[in-house]
């Protein structure tokens, strides 16, 4: 439970997490060693300087009942003069070694009143006794007391502390780049695009890099050999389909030749949907579309065609980067699917800040929630779900429209009209 609430404010990026494990020793070295030093430094040179100081000021408080005090005093430059109001200890919260001085005063000097080391910051003021009961202040320079210029290591600590986390910065910087790169290509290969990429970088991340190319052309070169294998299928299997028509027109109109010529023209429209689908990721490159241009294009059609829909999109929208052929194919095949199962249709495009959404919504009976992830299967048709008396399909025109915004690096989703009550098919595409 800690962990997971530690976790939540870690970095989430790689440069992060890789600048926190650098940092966070270093700070940590740093920060021990610096309090260990500056322990010694205050405190230890501290004792060792006030074990003289200390001997001094007693001397001078011990002359001070006779003649000679004053003048050991001024030999010893250190400034007496008489108490002029009741002494206390005084030091700032911050000054460490005037803890240690004020300590060593009144456990070596007899009958000490007091230390003051705010009245001067640079010397150091002590209320005492001599033994014969007179009061004195005396005051010596702090540098006597205490060791001096502690800024400069803390100067020192920061000046290194910087100089190192730029240079960490420029060589973590130079090391994550190449597994940027590498992410920019693999998310641009996810898209369907061929970024230029070489690898470069760490031994580790080099063989990453050229892993990844073989695995790119290894699917690049799979795409096109099913591409031309499918291409030959249909043209041998179009020739004897063209042959079996030729046939059948020449028979007499009869229930058997109707039927095989049903039979025909369904295995045509088969191998076309067929064909679709296996070559949806081929059908075009990436250009700047306009995707109210592609919503009105197919409300058009589905109009001509007698099919009762209606379009809401804004007037105007920005130029996206599609393959308007693939898209324009997806959209038209749920809008059909829309019109084949409901009586009414409704095709949307919103524009968001980061995707692009085409909504597609009937009257239908929709498909139940247990059913959804099954209806984007090719070759499935859920006949229990949906109305076949408007025709039938082969199971694919959902997973035509999946394969294309998987294509885009976008998603298909399935689910409920609100207000038409039947299914709403959402095809998000990013920006």
């Amino acid at each position: 439970m800690a962990f997971g609430f530690i976790k939540r404010f870690m970095p989430r990026g790689l440069y992060g997490r890789a600048a926190l494990i650098l940092l966070v020793p270093i700070v940590t070295l740093q920060l021990v060693v610096s309090a260990a030093f500056l322990q010694r430094y205050f405190e230890d040179v501290t004792e060792q300087l006030m074990q003289g100081l200390t001997l001094e000021l007693q001397l001078v408080l011990t002359q001070m009942d006779g003649a000679g005090g004053a003048v050991l005093a001024d030999a010893l430059d250190i400034s007496v003069r008489s108490a002029a109001a009741d002494p206390v200890d005084r030091r700032a919260f911050y000054d460490v070694s005037g803890r240690a001085i004020t300590r060593i005063l009144h456990t070596t000097v007899a009958d000490v009143r007091g230390v003051d080391l705010m009245a001067d910051p640079r010397s150091v003021t002590l209320t005492a006794a001599t033994p014969g009961g007179e009061v004195f202040t005396l005051s010596v320079d702090r540098r006597r007391a205490s060791a001096t210029n502690p800024h400069q290591l803390l100067v020192l600590m920061v000046a290194t502390g910087i100089l190192m986390t730029a240079v960490s910065y420029l060589f973590l910087r130079n090391q994550l780049r190449p597994i940027r790169r590498m992410a920019r290509a693999a998310e641009a290969f996810g898209k369907g695009r061929i970024v230029d990429y070489r690898p470069a970088g760490a031994t580790e991340v080099r063989s990453a890099g050229r892993a990844f190319l073989d695995m790119r052309s290894r699917i690049e070169q799979q795409i096109e050999q099913r591409t031309l294998m499918l291409s030959g299928v249909s043209h041998d299997l179009r020739t004897p389909l063209t042959r079996m028509k030729l046939g059948l027109s020449m028979l007499d109109e009869t229930a058997e030749t109707e039927a095989l010529r049903r039979d025909v023209d369904e295995m045509e429209a088969l191998l076309s949907t067929f064909l679709d689908f296996a070559r949806s990721d081929a059908l075009d490159d990436l250009a700047p579309s306009d995707p109210i241009a592609i919503a009105k294009r197919i409300v058009d059609d589905a109009a001509r065609a007698g099919g009762a829909i209606t379009l809401v999109a804004p007037k105007t929208a920005p130029m996206v980067d599609l393959r308007p052929q693939a898209v324009h194919r997806a959209v038209s095949n749920l809008v059909s699917n829309a019109l084949r199962y409901g009586s009414t249709a409704r095709l949307s495009v919103v524009m968001m800040d980061r995707a692009l959404r085409f909504t597609v919504e009937d009257d239908g009976p929709g498909i139940a929630a247990k059913d959804r992830a099954d209806a984007l299967r090719p070759f499935i048709r859920l006949d229990a779900a949906r109305n076949q008396d408007k025709g039938s399909g082969v199971g694919l025109g959902l997973a035509i429209a999946s394969d294309i915004a998987r294509r885009h690096g976008g998603t298909l989703r399935l689910g409920q009209s609100a207000d038409l009550g039947g299914l709403r098919v959402d095809l998000v595409l990013p920006r």
